[in-house]
């Protein structure tokens, strides 16, 4: 692990000019700007140059505290903010020109083929439009799964790659329908509270937010456990994307179907449905971040054995009150830019404990020897800003001592009151390195903060 042979060499092999990557990234970079050129283009069209404008300043509103929502929701192992640009900017040009595109040509199908325009919007917005947008906004969600596999690792992942595309989706469908609205209330005369806009913007933007995101994070779900599955579950894999594809297609009908339910459908399916659903899946992805917390403080001990990390670090970057407190204190010492090491450090030692953990469960990959060197030595350079600030975290994080018995502890611990002891501080020096019994390692150690005692050396 800490030792290990040098980078491999490569042989020299030619490359086709679509194999580089500054070919790939214009070409997708181009993709997405003339995507956004034609969907403004269509917006611009169907709501007129002021409507436009107002449904723009309308719709921008959720956005900043979606993705700072789903960002936070990321600050375990967070995640390049390439690929999140990459997912906003997917879902509000190329997945919502693919869905305006095709749900008009259906919905115009229908009409024409039943000769009922009605029925054809109720049909096109219950069944044509959940299978639309919820695969062009999953297009997103796999390209980022098969392209940047090493920033895809898990559930959390999942979710905040498929939200951060909805949100962009819901960006440009907000400007379309607050647009609209407006453009209704101008031929109308209503302003104020009774105006459509009001109605709409209370609608999509006060009640529900988290609607495409909420349908979508199903998806990305069903991707982070395919990530979790081992490469012999080619099966398995393969049918977890799906189901949570075709679940967001079924929440999303729904929610667009709640109409048809009589007058009072749509607050039954938000209440009864909607936002259960948000509660069940907003604990679980805590719930999940709380287990990579738990990974982080299960693997990095191996680490302080071989010398690479001190006893206290395993502690403080499985906490993320202890992670605030070690930035903020470089802050006040060293600046701007020590808080930013320390973020880095913290940063790569998390890496390096999800890529442990899927070494010893057979999901690294042929390079993880090289990968987890080049970790570690980026931990060896911030180590001089970051350690005194995880120390400083972990001592102000660290939990009171406990009075025990004296028998619980006959070779360690100080005299308490009424004939107790304390127990020992967790930051009582360890045995050196070189004294420590060898161990498998790929099998945690102990713990550096168990008390002492004739089990330990």
């Amino acid at each position: 692990m800490a030792t290990c042979p040098p980078y491999p060499t490569r042989a020299h092999r030619h490359t086709h000019w679509w194999q580089r990557s500054w070919v790939r990234y214009g070409a997708l970079i181009t993709l997405l700007a003339l995507s956004g050129l034609v969907i403004l283009a269509l917006v611009r069209e169907q709501t007129g140059t002021r409507g436009f404008l107002v449904g723009l300043g309308l719709a921008v509103l959720p956005v900043p505290l979606l993705i700072a929502a789903f960002r936070w929701l990321d600050r375990v192992d967070p995640g390049p903010w390439r690929n999140l640009l990459f997912c906003f900017a997917w879902g509000a040009c190329a997945a919502a020109l693919i869905a305006i595109v095709a749900n008009s040509f259906a919905t115009r199908w229908i009409a024409t083929a039943t000769a009922d325009p009605a029925g054809a919007d109720t049909l096109g917005a219950t069944v044509i439009a959940p299978v639309v947008e919820e695969s062009a906004k999953a297009a997103a969600v796999l390209l980022v799964f098969l392209f940047r596999r090493r920033d895809f690792t898990g559930i959390v992942d999942g979710v905040v790659v498929a939200g951060v595309t909805a949100t962009g989706f819901a960006f440009t469908e907000n400007i379309l329908y607050l647009g609209t609205a407006f453009g209704t209330d101008q031929l109308t005369g209503d302003s104020g509270i009774a105006s459509v806009t009001a109605a709409t913007f209370f609608v999509r933007v006060v009640m529900s937010p988290f609607a495409h995101p909420l349908f979508t994070v199903l998806t990305g779900i069903g991707f982070g456990f395919a990530a979790l599955s081992t490469g012999r579950h080619h099966l398995r894999r393969a049918l977890l994307p799906l189901t949570g594809l075709l679940l967001a297609m079924g929440m999303h009908a729904l929610w667009n179907g709640s109409a048809a339910f009589g007058e009072y459908g749509f607050f039954a399916v938000y209440a009864a449905f909607m936002v259960p659903s948000f509660g069940l899946l907003t604990w679980l992805v805590i719930w999940t971040r709380q287990r990579e917390l738990g990974t982080v403080r299960a693997e990095l001990p191996a680490y302080v054995l071989a010398g690479w990390l001190t006893p206290v670090e395993p502690y403080a970057l499985g906490s993320m009150r202890a992670r605030r407190i070690a930035r903020q204190y470089a802050r006040r010492h060293a600046g701007k830019e020590g808080a930013r090491a320390v973020a880095r450090y913290e940063a790569c030692a998390t890496s390096v404990a999800f890529l442990r953990q899927r070494g010893r469960r057979g999901r690294a990959g042929a390079d993880f020897t090289v990968r987890e060197r080049t970790l570690l030595e980026a931990l060896w350079h911030l180590r001089d800003v970051a350690r005194p600030a995880l120390d400083y975290a972990a001592r102000a994080t660290a939990p009171p001592p406990v009075p025990v018995p004296p028998w619980v502890y006959p070779y360690g611990g100080t005299p308490g009151a009424y004939g107790l002891r304390t127990a020992p501080s967790p930051y009582a020096p360890q045995a050196p390195y070189a004294t420590q019994a060898p161990h498998n390692p790929y099998v945690p150690p102990y713990h550096p903060y168990a008390p002492p005692g004739p089990h330990r050396p």
